[in-house]
């Protein structure tokens, strides 16, 4: 925290408080001012309880008691060798039921997940999300110990990385406040407005190729908006889900493609029982070309199977190539499902009437 605090200080002010601290303190905050407070060095604290793996778990247990004052919500003692290499962990409990007498290298459990200090924040998170860790260990290049991190260090960062994301998946191309400049909001949002513009833009060309079947069957009109908004809603839901699921480091090494055929097992469900309803709606209520109705319901079924691939695929390439998968929901994709829908619909009808 203190590391934190005289991070945002001004480099004058900085150096005055640095000159007031003790020796070991003033150490450790320097050593912390070294890394970007985005990365694990910058979220670390130094505060830790080591212990040599040549010890026994009576000085184990003294080392605890000499250093408890200065560390707070701590579950398991790190292991090190004599320089300082991480080796492992010792759970608190095991400590306490061990024979005082024992070393420490004949109870330590050496499968222990750490971070080194460059890693970025984000990914800290990932990890102590994925494996459930209340803290981690925060090792250098070399595998030395050089701090750990609570969950406490990575709640601000979850909650801004989810409010970024949240963002994202409204339109909002930066991270704004309510109380920024009305020039700062309008920039943030304008971009996904101006291409969802371009989008109706694009749509009103698409109509205009197929003006000549809307001139010989105007009902086609009719089913215009139905067909864009289904098209849209699956393509937000398929691509919401996938992004939830790459918040999990190992999403993408972990049967990928049996994941991706559940998808679109699902989508080919969807599509059928959607389309059906459309189709008896069509010929219980609607009173229309009993043809143009079985039309409709394919193209339906096409659009949802399109949609729900385009709504998976698009995040897990935005991943791929280093963007935030999240740009993937929202207007962005709603915007290319409705193209894609709009497309599908009149080709469908295009080629078969």
């Amino acid at each position: 925290d203190a590391a934190d605090i005289l991070n945002e200080l001004p480099i004058k002010l900085r150096e005055e408080v640095l000159a007031g601290l003790d020796g070991v303190l003033r150490s450790q905050v320097i050593d912390l001012l070294r890394y970007d407070e985005n990365v694990a060095g910058g979220l670390m604290a130094k505060e830790l309880i080591t212990a040599r793996v040549s010890w026994t778990v009576v000085q184990c247990i003294e080392e605890i008691r000499k250093q408890i004052e200065h560390v707070s919500k701590f579950y398991a003692v790190y292991v090190v060798d004599d320089q300082n290499k991480l080796l492992g962990r010792v759970a608190l409990q095991q400590l306490i039921l061990t024979d005082s007498s024992t070393l420490v290298k004949d109870i330590y459990d050496p499968e222990i997940i750490s971070v080194e200090t460059h890693l970025e924040d984000t990914e800290v998170a990932s990890v102590m999300r994925k494996y459930d860790m209340e803290s981690i260990p925060v090792v250098n290049v070399y595998g030395q110990l050089v701090g750990r991190i609570t969950i406490d260090d990575v709640v601000d960062v979850i909650t801004e990385q989810a409010e970024e994301e949240r963002q994202l998946m409204s339109g909002i191309s930066e991270d704004v406040e309510e109380d920024d400049s009305i020039w700062r909001l309008t920039r943030a949002r304008l971009p996904w407005l101006v291409i969802g513009i371009i989008g109706g833009l694009i749509s009103v060309q698409f109509i205009g190729i197929f003006e000549a079947d809307l001139l010989r069957i105007t009902a086609i009109a009719f089913f215009i908006p139905l067909i864009q908004a289904t098209g849209g809603n699956v393509g937000i839901q398929s691509s919401s889900i996938v992004v939830q699921s790459l918040a999990n480091p190992g999403f993408v090494e972990e049967g990928l493609w049996g994941r991706l055929a559940k998808v679109f097992t699902v989508a080919i469900l969807n599509g059928l029982l959607l389309s059906l309803i459309v189709l008896a709606a069509n010929l219980l209520i609607g009173g229309g070309d009993e043809r143009l109705s079985v039309i409709v319901s394919i193209a339906l079924f096409a659009v949802v199977l399109a949609a729900s691939l385009v709504g998976t695929v698009t995040p897990l390439v935005l991943n791929k190539f280093g963007f935030n998968p999240a740009l993937a929901s929202g207007p962005f994709i709603t915007t290319i499902n409705d193209l894609l829908g709009l497309g599908i619909y009149f080709l469908t009808i295009h080629l078969i009437l």
